[in-house]
């Protein structure tokens, strides 16, 4: 399943996060509320996508290198919304 993540999360995280919400249970585990992963499939795809999946990376949840992942999805998501900023300027 992680080689299928990987390929859907390289066309688009969010197709990748609905696979996952579909075929596992991975948000669940990964997120006590419902409400963190919607919020993130709209505003921080890939965040989301990274989060979740560090979280079933390691048996105690994201901690240590897990996190330096978290957050280059975290600045690979404001980087999308400066792209699309700078191309609506221009």
């Amino acid at each position: 399943m992680g080689c299928l993540v990987f390929l859907l999360a390289l066309l688009s995280p969010r197709l990748a996060l609905f696979f996952i919400w579909i075929f596992g249970n991975l948000l669940e585990r990964a997120f006590d509320d419902w409400i963190v992963p919607v919020l993130g499939f709209f505003l921080l795809p890939w965040t989301t996508l990274a989060y979740a999946v560090m979280w079933g990376a390691g048996p105690n949840g994201v901690e240590g290198f897990e996190w330096f992942i978290v957050v280059l999805a975290f600045l690979a998501d404001l980087s999308s919304y400066a792209a699309s900023s700078r191309h609506r300027n221009y």
